[in-house]
């Protein structure tokens, strides 16, 4: 709740004297002026005495209106605006992108005849929940456009009628399927149990390794944390090791190499090594070290 500001007193020969300054005072809070000790007038901020008779809030009202409207036009999501009859009564300029089609083409028309997998789609269901009952919704849903194509959709109830925003998220669906695609091999390697696998730094650092390649040298997973991959070569396999180590971040191209793990007993295991490059957004994080016994 606003509180009151309680109004500086000041003489009207005072006030005439220094009017620059009580003119800046006025902008802070009221200045009263006084004649013989009692209240005469009161000088007050433009924004103040808009507010006296509503213009001020009107106006912010109309500024915020607008500012609102300019959003929806500028966002990067699709925004369809739709009547109480589902028919689409505007789009911003992302929707008619989305739909390839213009603005005044999409208007009037029955949100189906937009959409041709929409009332198909379980979203029809909650389309008209949102008009009937003033309910949202949220949800990723296929096939709205384009078969296999993804879109992110809100439900929004408005006075009009309501409004659907659209995401385009295609792109996101297609990483989560190689995502899922890389965790199911890297899962069908641990139940094969005899690929050693170990992630390293770009200084050869082992930062983990599965247990298929702890089994090999005859160590705890633990123990070679953090120590050199080539510190688990033959000496005379170190060199060849480090040159395939080095190109592999020169040039990016995967790298396969015949090498010999030693184990903890002084032993000899013949290995093809196979290195992929770890690479981020940015900068390379290291690379990944395949080891197969030959």
């Amino acid at each position: 709740m606003e509180t009151v500001r309680e109004p500086q007193r000041v003489p009207a020969a005072e006030f005439i004297r220094g009017f620059a300054n009580w003119r800046l005072q006025a902008s802070r809070k009221p200045v009263m002026v006084t004649h013989h000790g009692k209240d005469a007038h009161v000088l007050i901020s433009l924004a103040d005495y808009r507010r006296l008779d509503g213009k001020g809030e009107a106006e912010g009202r109309d500024a915020l209106a607008a500012s609102q409207a300019a959003l929806v036009e500028a966002i990067r999501d699709a925004v369809i605006l739709v009547d109480r009859t589902g028919r689409v009564a505007g789009v911003n300029p992302a929707a008619a992108d989305l739909l390839e089609r213009a603005a005044t083409a999409l208007t009037g028309r029955p949100l189906p005849d937009v959409l041709p997998g929409f009332a198909r789609s379980v979203l029809f269901a909650h389309f008209l929940r949102m008009l009937d009952h003033r309910e949202r919704f949220s949800g990723e849903v296929p096939g709205l456009i384009e078969p296999q194509r993804w879109l992110r959709v809100d439900l929004v109830p408005l006075p009009i009628g309501g409004a659907m925003v659209l995401r385009d998220i295609s792109d996101a669906w297609g990483t989560r399927a190689e995502q899922d695609a890389r965790r199911a091999l890297a899962d069908a390697v641990e139940i094969d149990g005899t690929i050693g696998v170990a992630r390293v730094s770009v200084r050869e650092a082992i930062e983990a390794a599965n247990p298929a390649l702890a089994a090999m040298i005859g160590a705890d997973e633990a123990a070679i944390r953090r120590v050199r991959f080539s510190a688990l070569l033959a000496a005379g396999q170190r060199h060849a090791f480090t040159e395939a180590f080095e190109g592999l971040f020169r040039t990016g191209d995967p790298v396969r190499i015949a090498s010999e793990l030693v184990t903890r007993g002084g032993s000899v295991v013949s290995v093809t090594l196979a290195m992929v490059e770890r690479r981020s957004a940015y900068a390379s994080e290291g690379a990944v070290i395949l080891a197969v016994r030959r």
